[in-house]
């Protein structure tokens, strides 16, 4: 594990951006796991911008999605369908067929689960997986207690996720309640992982995922394992760190 601290969520979002754009140059045909929520759109942006200045190039990039709520079409403004369009992919020159997120609107979820699975085998697995974090420790949609060993999966969504991501609707009654995501297993085969957070709010669960127990009661301490993992924090998401932290490097930016 490794982390870099900068100096404001824009900042957050540039250095992951050229980590993303650095997989791309050295492996133009890279597979890559991507997230949703306002987290990592300043990184998406940011590699739209590169794509249009410098023509970093998608079209041999494929991408999986960690998640999408379970009832929600992909038409529906609050999918994580429409987000990814929204806010990347009709930015860039990615071709549609390369892109997959799980299919929330299945009626056999335990099917689509493992169709996606063996989607993304099919594809030689992941090579650069994004994630964000939630305040309880989750990533993708795994909550707190959810077996390290799940790939992908429906989930019953914790109040605390619930309440955070009202933000986003008109009110907490209209999130819904469960969501397909991909597990823990699937995150941990990655060959690499880049984990973004940003705010006061993530400082807890910034801290439980690099210096607590690793447990499933915060899913992202699983991180701490990982072969190649990097943490992209703004300050206030690592204000609960110490300055040092043995075998872990830090660079401040």
């Amino acid at each position: 594990m490794r982390i870099i601290i900068t100096d404001s969520y824009e900042n957050m979002g540039l250095e992951a951006a050229n980590i993303v754009a650095g997989q791309i140059y050295l492996k133009p045909d890279s597979v890559l796991g991507l997230a949703t929520g306002s987290t990592p759109v300043s990184m998406y942006q940011r590699l739209a911008a590169v794509h249009k200045s410098v023509g970093l190039d998608f079209s041999e990039v494929t991408t999986f999605n960690l998640d999408e709520y379970i009832g929600m079409a992909p038409e529906n403004p609050q999918s994580y369908h429409y987000f990814m369009q929204e806010y990347f992919f009709r930015h860039i020159n990615i071709r549609p067929e390369n892109v997959f997120l799980p299919d929330g609107m299945a009626d056999d979820v335990v099917a689509e689960g493992n169709r996606y699975e063996k989607l993304i085998a099919a594809k030689g697995g992941i090579d650069l997986q994004v994630l964000g974090i939630g305040q309880n420790a989750h990533i993708g949609f795994n909550e707190p207690d959810v077996k390290f060993a799940a790939t992908t999966h429906k989930v019953e969504l914790d109040e605390e996720t619930i309440q955070a991501n009202s933000r986003f609707f008109k009110n907490s009654d209209e999130v819904p309640r469960y969501a397909i995501s991909m597990g823990i297993k699937t995150i941990m085969m990655a060959e690499h992982v880049i984990l973004l957070a940003n705010g006061r709010n993530k400082a807890e669960a910034v801290y439980k995922a690099v210096c607590g127990d690793v447990t499933p009661e915060a899913p992202a301490s699983i991180l701490q394992l990982h072969r190649d993992v990097a943490l992209i924090l703004d300050r206030e998401a690592a204000a609960l760190l110490p300055a040092s932290i043995p075998g872990v490097p830090i660079r401040r930016k």
